[in-house]
């Protein structure tokens, strides 16, 4: 069975890849985890948060929107002392005002789900790439999501990743055609 080639023998990526990536998520506290620990990932490996998810899930009240928009300067120093998460300032800080922004696009568009697949009217792209040396870092969407979030007061948004949120949520599905999670894999195995 193929795999993308960015899946190493770790089982905690098999696990992620096989039953995660990719996958269409319409649940916004989903939508949330993900765009945090996307944020988290910048400059490191995306094993490194995958391996601490279950402790940032414990350390951010289960990525619970509404109690992070109101956490106060001690809950976040608390944070800072937490050595089973990535200590770095300002990742942790903006936490917060990305729950505040995260709030106001579910108040001004009834969810964040109905945001974010509005940039693509609901439907999935899903690429045909052969190699994955032929899988973007980023996009034309991304660098739109990625510049409209920041206009929301929104940080840790680059393009790059935002290109990889997308990838994780399943707006975007980069799973290499040889890949057995890729569509066209599974319709050819299908006939």
């Amino acid at each position: 069975m193929e795999r993308c080639k960015w899946v190493t023998n770790d089982q905690v990526y098999i696990d992620y890849h096989d039953s995660e990536w990719g996958i269409p998520v319409y649940d916004d506290q989903k939508l949330f985890e993900m765009l945090i620990l996307e944020g988290a990932q910048a400059g490191l490996n995306w094993i490194t948060i995958l391996k601490r998810r279950e402790a940032y899930r414990e350390a951010f009240d289960n990525f619970d929107v509404n109690k992070i928009s109101l956490y106060t300067e001690e809950k976040l120093e608390q944070l800072m002392k937490n050595d089973k998460i990535i200590r770095n300032k300002k990742k942790i800080y903006s936490v917060v005002q990305n729950a505040k922004s995260f709030l106001n696009i579910v108040n001004d568009y009834g969810s964040f789900s109905s945001y974010l697949w509005s940039f693509v009217n609901g439907t999935p792209i899903i690429n045909h790439w052969v190699y994955q040396s032929d899988v973007p870092t980023q996009s034309e969407l991304s660098i739109a999501i990625s510049k409209d979030l920041k206009k929301k007061g929104f940080s840790f948004v680059g393009p790059t990743i935002i290109y990889s949120y997308l990838q994780a949520v399943g707006v975007i599905n980069d799973h290499i055609v040889s890949c057995f999670c890729h569509p066209h894999y599974k319709e050819e195995k299908a006939n």
